[in-house]
């Protein structure tokens, strides 16, 4: 029997839906086979889904299965696939009837025992549901508050595989996921530093505050132990507070980059971002054979902080002047050639 489950997978910081295809047939030998440009951590699914099934009291079938990811030819990466693979399984054996599957975008890692696991962009991919009018989106229960953001689009998460099963199968009232997103904004606004704390250097915190209302860059000179670097620290605090589009692309930046904090629903922080002297062209502009958003990107609405700025690499210093001049970044790679947001404040310093 052919199922069919509305997924997503990641291309830059953009989400972009997913058929997964699951055929099961008893005729010849048993045999399981991935198709659609899998990478090894979605081929590696397969084991994930069978010890899940088994370890909930499911059945995984010794038959023919055939799974396609459509359209086949943009890559796959991530464990995002495990419940889609998981439920078009169950889907294709009975357990989860067909029809409903065409209604909600399902996306979540499978641990071996059947919990669900947060994942990467889950922003991106509420917003991709949103977009193509889909019903709902089910997710790992970690990440729906941060999927709850997006307006007209409902978010219900899950703790386990047998969760979703009941959902699916109409057996589990649940209710949508709702945030207060005037509330979430003002929560997260706080910052753990403030500008306030620092006593003296009036002349740099005067610099610091004209830089900060016109948005310029700014260099700091001075001997070790000065402020610099408390200086710098501090001066996201009074940049303007962050409106809600800001926060919420800004959050999508760093929930595909897998650095935002597990139940958080928004980054409403500037942020600040201090690599170290050693880091690579790459790692500072974004790249990667899948790309993935770079220093630039991460410190997108807020402030790049590169101390002892005469040790950074030239070519590392070189590659700041797009991002500095037109606020993004543009990275090429055989795959693909992607854009980043990349409009960040600079902040340098170095000794005399």
């Amino acid at each position: 029997m052919l199922s069919k489950v509305i997924s997503a997978t990641l291309v830059g910081i953009e989400a972009y839906l997913v058929d997964v295809e699951v055929d099961i047939t008893s005729r010849g030998l048993p045999h399981f086979s991935m198709v659609g440009l899998p990478d090894t951590a979605v081929k590696e699914s397969r084991d994930r889904v069978k010890a899940a099934l088994k370890n909930t009291n499911y059945l995984f079938p010794l038959k023919q299965i055939t799974i396609n990811l459509a359209p086949a030819d943009i890559k796959k990466e991530g464990t995002s696939f495990d419940l889609p693979i998981a439920i078009g399984m169950l889907s294709s054996e009975g357990v989860v009837p067909v029809e409903v599957l065409s209604e909600y975008l399902i996306t979540g890692e499978l641990s071996l025992d059947g919990r669900l696991k947060p994942i990467k962009g889950a922003l991106s991919m509420a917003m991709a549901a949103r977009e193509k009018k889909l019903k709902g989106i089910v997710l790992p229960l970690e990440n729906a508050p941060e999927a709850a953001v997006v307006k007209d689009i409902k978010v219900y998460g899950m703790e386990n595989l047998p969760q979703v099963v009941q959902f699916l199968r109409g057996e589990l009232d649940t209710s949508p996921v709702h945030i207060d997103l005037e509330e979430v904004l003002r929560i997260s606004s706080n910052y753990e530093e403030d500008f306030s704390e620092i006593k003296g250097q009036e002349h740099a915190k005067r610099a610091m505050e004209v830089a900060a209302a016109g948005g310029h860059n700014i260099l700091m000179i001075g001997p070790p132990g000065s402020g610099k670097t408390m200086l710098a620290r501090r001066l996201p605090t009074i940049l303007p507070g962050m409106t809600f589009e800001e926060a919420l692309e800004t959050t999508r930046i760093h929930s595909v980059a897998g650095s935002l904090n597990s139940g958080y629903a928004l980054l409403a922080t500037r942020p600040f971002r201090a690599p170290h002297h050693t880091i690579s062209d790459v790692a500072l502009i974004g790249g990667g054979q899948f790309p993935r958003p770079g220093e630039v990107s991460l410190a997108h609405n807020g402030v790049l902080f590169l101390d002892e700025l005469p040790e950074f690499k030239r070519n590392v210093l070189e590659v700041l002047r797009q991002p500095l001049e037109n606020g993004e970044v543009t990275v090429s790679r055989a795959v693909a050639s992607i854009t980043f947001p990349a409009s960040f404040m600079l902040v340098a310093a170095m000794n005399p």
